[in-house]
C-alpha cells in the first residue's frame, strides 16, 4: 500500500508506485494505492482554487496502465480530515483494507492537521502488525519533480518541461460540442472540446501541436486555447483542427494529447492575416509530426 493524492502521476510518483508493484510481485500481496477525491486542498481551503493535472478519470486510467492490482479512491470530506492518526491507521488501513506493508516517502504526513509522520507510522505498524518501508529523501529528491512545478510549467506554456516531468504527454479529456463554425469558414474546421471538470488545469493560451486516438486511429492536428480575439471572441474555447480527418465527432468524448507549443494567441489585423498564420502553423505542425 502507498498513500497520496498523486496528482499528475509523474516520474517522481513512479519511484514509489514501481516499488509497490515490484514488491507485490515478489510476495503474495496485492499492490494498492489509497488516494483521495476531491483533492484535500479543494475541501480544506475553499478559496485555494487549485487546478489539478488529472481529472479523476484520467488518474484512474494512468494508474491502471501501470499494472496496479487495487486502487482505492476515498472520498475526502471535512469529517474524514478530522480523523486522528490512530483512527486513520486502525479503521482505514488495518480494519478496512487489511494492510500488511506500507511503502511511503520520507516526508509523508497524515492524521488530523497532518500531525503524524513516518516514525509514527512505524510505531503503528508495530502495534497493528504491518511493516513500513521508507523511500529516502535522496531517492525522491534525485528526480526533483513536483506537481507544483508541472502546474507552473503548463501555466507558462512550457509544455516540453511539463511532459518531461510527467513522463507522458499532458492530456485534455472532454466532449466535442458544436461551435460557431468559424474554423470551417477559414478552411480549418475545428472540434470544440468541452471539459466538464472545472478543476482541470488548462495550459496557457496559444497554439499547440496535438494528437488523439479516434475510433482506434492516431490522428494529429493543431489546437488553439483562448478567446479568438481576431473574430472578437469573448468566451475561452479549446478548438482542435485535425489533419486529414473527416468524421462527425459531436458528443464523442476524446483525449487530446499536447505535444509541443507553437505560439502565443494573437489578435491579427484581418481574417486574411489569421488565415496566413494558420497555414504557417499547419506547416510547422506537420514538420514536427513528420520529423
Amino acid at each position: 500500500m502507498t498513500i497520496g493524492t498523486f496528482d499528475g502521476v509523474h516520474i517522481g510518483h513512479l519511484k514509489i508506485l514501481n516499488k509497490i508493484i515490484n514488491h507485490a510481485k515478489s510476495t503474495e500481496l496485492k499492490s494498492s494505492v489509497l488516494t483521495f477525491f476531491p483533492h484535500p486542498r479543494m475541501v480544506l481551503q475553499k478559496d485555494a482554487n487549485i487546478k489539478l493535472l488529472n481529472t479523476i478519470e484520467e488518474k484512474i486510467n494512468i494508474l491502471e496502465r501501470l499494472g496496479l492490482d487495487v486502487l482505492i479512491i476515498h472520498p475526502f470530506t471535512k469529517e474524514f480530515s478530522r480523523l486522528t492518526a490512530t483512527e486513520f491507521v486502525r479503521d482505514i488501513l488495518v480494519n478496512t483494507l487489511n494492510t500488511k506493508k506500507v511503502i511511503i516517502g520520507y516526508d509523508h504526513r497524515f492524521g488530523r492537521n497532518r500531525t503524524a509522520n513516518i516514525n509514527d507510522l512505524v510505531t503503528f505498524g508495530n502495534t497493528y502488525d504491518f511493516s513500513v518501508d521508507e523511500i529516502p529523501a535522496q531517492e525522491i529528491d534525485d528526480v526533483s519533480v513536483s506537481s507544483t512545478k508541472i502546474r507552473k510549467a503548463l501555466e507558462d506554456g512550457d509544455i516540453e518541461t511539463a511532459n518531461n516531468y510527467l513522463g507522458y504527454d499532458y492530456m485534455l479529456t472532454g466532449a466535442i460540442i458544436k461551435g460557431k463554425g468559424i474554423g470551417k469558414q477559414l478552411g480549418y474546421p475545428t472540434a470544440n472540446l468541452s471539459i466538464a471538470e472545472d478543476y482541470k488545469l488548462i495550459p496557457k493560451n496559444g497554439a499547440y501541436v496535438v494528437n488523439s486516438v479516434i475510433n482506434g486511429n492516431m490522428v494529429y492536428g493543431m489546437m488553439n486555447i483562448g478567446f479568438n480575439p481576431t473574430v472578437n471572441g469573448t468566451k475561452k474555447s479549446i478548438e482542435v483542427n485535425f489533419f486529414n480527418f473527416d468524421a462527425d465527432l459531436y458528443n464523442l468524448k476524446i483525449q487530446v494529447n499536447i505535444l509541443v507549443r507553437l505560439r502565443d494567441e494573437h489578435k491579427f489585423e484581418s481574417i486574411d492575416a489569421l488565415k496566413t498564420q494558420l497555414a504557417k502553423d499547419k506547416v510547422k505542425s506537420l514538420h514536427y509530426i513528420n520529423r
